[in-house]
């Protein structure tokens, strides 16, 4: 399943009795302080809490204590054991039914701020994993990837400059299907570029400090493929700790750290996730010193014209700086929901009903909080568990705005840079949910010549190795270079 706790392979024997190798259940590393809970039965019998153990990196932890553990990083790519200790060990080939449940937080997603120094809400992640697993003494081969033969270098005549964000490849990232350098080396053979965007709490093994050893390779694939540094996506985490959110010190030292990591890489631009004014105000010294601008994400639900968007720009305008400005991410501006989601929640058990009535409320003018209360309860209504979709059922409505792309020229001047967000290339080369056409149109009346960064988000949705989403980004890109001729042709 997408954004699961395990694998086919994860099931190993261990001294203790036996082990799970874990993944990260999202698309970027976590803090440990955002596990609230595991629990887990084998063969039917559930297993003691104090018979868990959860070890990363050298460091065991009985599961009571990983909500005090802000201070330590579960890096996309690490896989720690969930280490069980039995009376009866397994041995390799055993085959035993296994069921985890596991409950996080998102600490950069606040639903709303703590009280009174207390803890704000954020996001809930809900993992629940129902396996037949046969033990085994090592990883999955990762499966051999496609060539091409015929890489694309950019053409003189694209609308902008192209590229993508390392995003689009979370899943095969966190799978261990490559590792850094052999993640730029595959875009660099599909022709995809020349600019690279990260998330830094994605791609940073030191999150949110910059390693001198991550920095060398950086340079080295940068010099290797002709690549260009075009955003780095720097989120916020103001629930790293359970006890209460950040204070503004604290926010603003972290944000000063990935400001630091940032322009130590290059990056001209920097995506932000606040934009609260006595941080920014903060923050803007900081940037001028440094040589980046600061792009606020405008984000579904929300779009150009949303209340809350209107707040940043006031802001804006009160602090009048040409630093500060706009990352513009499609997700807003969808035309239908994405048939990788729908597919999604199918295989999670909605019904052809539950599915209508899902795209009925999406399709409302409500509040995405108003719109998230009223599927819940619906599928309450029927006896239907929410969490059985993981965190679907609140993400179907943050992650997919339908916003009309026209309201992107009202504040085309501010725009920096373009999360060209898409989910699906039909066999016809479209995309299915997004009105490719419509927003190059937009962009290119209005004058727009900043990066379009392909950012697949099918991963959140789609099962590890159901398509290649690197040959996805080449053939958007494809899409919106024929949406651009189009409209040349028309002029």
């Amino acid at each position: 399943m997408p954004n699961g706790l395990i694998a086919h392979d994860s099931l190993r024997a261990h001294p203790a009795g036996a082990a799970l190798r874990l993944q990260v259940p999202w698309y970027r590393s976590l803090w440990l302080s955002s596990v609230t809970s595991i629990t887990l039965s084998i063969d039917g019998v559930e297993v003691a809490q104090e018979k868990l153990t959860f070890e990363l990196d050298g460091t065991s932890y009985a599961l009571s204590e990983l909500p005090a553990q802000s201070e330590t990083l579960w890096y996309l790519e690490s896989h720690p054991l969930l280490v069980v200790a039995l009376d009866e060990p397994v041995v390799v080939g055993d085959q035993r039914d296994v069921v985890i449940h596991g409950e996080l937080r998102l600490p950069y997603m606040q639903i709303a701020a703590g009280e009174n120094g207390g803890p704000g809400m954020y996001v809930p992640n809900i993992v629940h994993q129902e396996e037949r697993l046969t033990a085994t003494d090592r990883d999955a081969p990762a499966p051999e990837l496609a060539r091409v033969t015929d890489p694309r270098p950019p053409a003189e005549d694209d609308p902008f400059p192209l590229g993508l964000t390392l995003y689009s490849a979370s899943a095969e990232f966190r799978a261990g299907w490559f590792d850094f350098d052999q993640l730029l080396d595959r875009v660099a053979d599909l022709g995809i570029g020349p600019g690279i965007e990260i998330v830094a709490s994605q791609m940073l093994p030191e999150y949110p400090r910059v390693t001198d050893e991550f920095e060398r390779r950086w340079r080295s694939a940068f010099d290797r493929h002709g690549f260009v540094a075009s955003s780095f996506g720097a989120n916020l985490d103001m629930g790293r700790r359970r006890d209460r959110d950040m204070t503004p010190d604290e926010e603003y030292d972290f944000t000063r750290t990935l400001f630091a990591s940032a322009a130590r890489l290059d990056f001209p631009l920097i995506r932000i996730q606040s934009a609260k004014p006595e941080l920014l105000r903060r923050l803007l010294p900081l940037a001028e010193e440094l040589g980046v601008k600061l792009a606020y994400e405008i984000h579904a639900p929300l779009g150009p014209n949303s209340p809350e968007i209107l707040r940043v720009r006031e802001v804006y305008e009160e602090l009048g700086s040409p630093l500060l400005g706009f990352v513009a991410d499609f997700s807003s501006t969808m035309r239908r929901m994405s048939p990788t989601l729908l597919r999604a929640v199918a295989r999670a058990g909605l019904d052809s009903a539950a599915l209508e009535r899902l795209q009925e409320i999406w399709a409302t003018d409500r509040s995405m909080r108003e719109r998230q209360d009223e599927f819940i309860g619906y599928l309450r209504g029927r006896d239907f568990d929410p969490g059985r979709l993981g965190s679907f059922a609140h993400l179907a409505f943050n992650m997919h705005g339908h916003v009309d792309p026209t309201e992107w020229a009202d504040i085309m001047p501010q725009i920096m840079h373009v999360h060209a967000k898409f989910y699906d290339i039909d066999e016809s080369g479209e995309e299915p949910a997004i009105d490719y056409p419509e927003l190059v149109r937009v962009f290119v009346e209005g004058g727009y010549r900043g990066y379009f960064s392909s950012e697949w988000e099918g991963h959140a949705f789609a099962e590890l190795g159901e398509v290649d989403p690197l040959v996805l980004v080449r053939r958007q890109h494809d899409l919106i270079r024929a949406s651009a001729a189009a409209l040349r042709a028309h002029v």
